[in-house]
């Protein structure tokens, strides 16, 4: 069956027939197709459009084909074009003439597109859900390492010490930027184009209201061309998409760097871990590696639909059924990735002494022996310098700044005292950061209390 058939003469080739046919993977689509049918259905009787007895039998044969397929009963026929025509076909086999008059007032530009929008908001929500059950996870990860130093990098050098909760806190501050991301392409999916048609809208009296209320959109798109030729929701969610596999993919390249045994900071459950077909000793973070890998694939729908959609003119144009796969791959990908990350996070091991002895080591208290220095009134600079030397002097000599004589640390300059020590070990150096930023314990519980107030309010 074709709803366009009237114009053509002969059928269509059959590899041409299979190339355009999108029910592959739009067939997902079955729910929101049908729910956008019922509501157009009804409003067609109540504005007296089409006989309202025609539209009951239209809404109840449509209920009937939501039950079959969802238990099993009707089959979703992929030799049908599309999940549309699938649906009217069946329709009207259940429902007779009624089902013809089903798609007055009506375009698959349109009906596609309200599809689409409300796939988006369901998954986006769906998907928010996950990513806050995520931040709960490492937001209790914290609580129970606000006092676990370890090194804090750049250049993948130690730097200065934090502790394990603040560096758990900075992705946590990313899944939020993610949540409003998602939030954010929600609001965008939710304009509904019906009304639109096919690039034009109809001379029918549609009641668009009755159908943007009965569907739960906030809005009714206010131009019939944009209605059905924007795809910017689609690539909305990818982006957002994108970003959270981004951050995903920075924390399971730190979850493999965390647990080699160059570092030790960190042991990967055996649930989350695979071995090796040749070598016995290997334990392998093939789950953190894979979730990394998959972020190109949904960096690859993201740059896909921007370059469909670069040079289409307006309205409808067929590039545009390649949103769907991509859009689709990309929700199903992040779907899988954060269930098996958070419970990869809940089981993981963390070594705390391995990664305090690390905080000692690697001079990550250099900082504050400089800023101990410029609270004693010398120029920030110079004490910059000084430290530098005692830097050197420590390589030298094989020390730590904690094991240098105040012997040693007079000779570089005679300001040092006995009470540099106290101001040195990696713990007040964590302690001494109270900047409302900073890793001290205080603002670290201040920081997870707000962030368990904005995930769960």
């Amino acid at each position: 069956m074709k709803l366009w058939g009237g114009r053509f003469t002969s059928a269509a080739d059959a590899a041409a027939d299979h190339f355009h046919s999108s029910i592959s993977f739009d067939k997902r689509l079955y729910r929101q197709d049908i729910a956008v049918s019922a509501a157009h259905a009804e409003m067609l009787g109540r504005q007296g459009i089409i006989p309202l007895r025609d539209a009951e039998e239209i809404c109840r044969a449509l209920e009937e084909i939501l039950s079959d397929i969802e238990s099993g009963r009707l089959a979703i026929d992929e030799s049908a074009e599309d999940i549309h025509t699938f649906i009217e076909k069946i329709l009207t086999e259940r429902a007779g003439e009624a089902g013809k008059r089903l798609h007055t007032g009506r375009s698959r530009n349109d009906q596609v597109a309200t599809d689409m929008r409300m796939y988006v908001k369901e998954e986006a929500e769906a998907i928010e859900s996950e990513l806050k059950t995520l931040a709960a996870t490492f937001l209790a990860l914290a609580k129970e390492h606000t006092d676990t130093i370890m090194p804090g990098y750049t250049h993948m050098q130690r730097a200065q010490p934090v502790t394990l909760a603040h560096h758990l806190l900075a992705y946590v501050e990313m899944f939020k930027r993610d949540l409003r991301r998602l939030a954010a392409a929600r609001e965008a999916a939710d304009v509904m184009p019906l009304g639109a048609c096919a690039l034009a809208a109809t001379s029918y009296p549609l009641d668009r209201e009755f159908t943007r209320v009965k569907l739960g959109f906030g809005a009714a798109a206010a131009n019939s061309l944009d209605a059905v030729s924007d795809r910017d929701f689609c690539g909305d969610l990818l982006y957002a998409f994108a970003m959270i596999m981004m951050h995903i993919s920075r924390l399971c390249e730190e979850l493999v760097l965390w647990s080699s045994q160059e570092f030790q900071f960190v042991e990967i459950s055996d649930s989350y871990a695979t071995g090796s077909s040749i070598m016995p000793q290997k334990k392998n973070p093939d789950m953190a590696e894979l979730m990394r890998g998959k972020t190109g694939r949904v960096y690859g729908g993201l740059i896909g639909l921007l370059t469909v959609m670069k040079g289409l003119p307006l309205t409808y144009n067929t590039d545009m059924q390649e949103d769907k796969e991509a859009v689709f791959d990309a929700i199903d990908t992040v779907k899988m990735c954060l269930p098996v990350l958070n419970g990869m996070m809940a089981s993981l091991r963390l070594n705390a002494e391995t990664m305090s002895e690390a905080a000692d080591g690697g001079f990550t208290n250099a900082t504050d022996v400089a800023d101990w220095l410029v609270k004693k009134g010398v120029a920030f600079r110079d004490a910059h310098e000084i430290t530098g030397r005692l830097v050197l002097r420590c390589i030298a000599g094989g020390k730590t700044l904690e094991e240098l004589s105040i012997e040693e640390y007079r000779a570089e300059s005679e300001v040092f005292n006995a009470d540099i020590y106290g101001a040195i070990s990696a713990r007040q150096c964590v302690e001494a950061r109270t900047v409302d930023c900073g890793p001290a314990r205080a603002n670290t519980e201040r920081l997870i209390a707000q962030c368990e107030e904005y995930l769960w309010k």
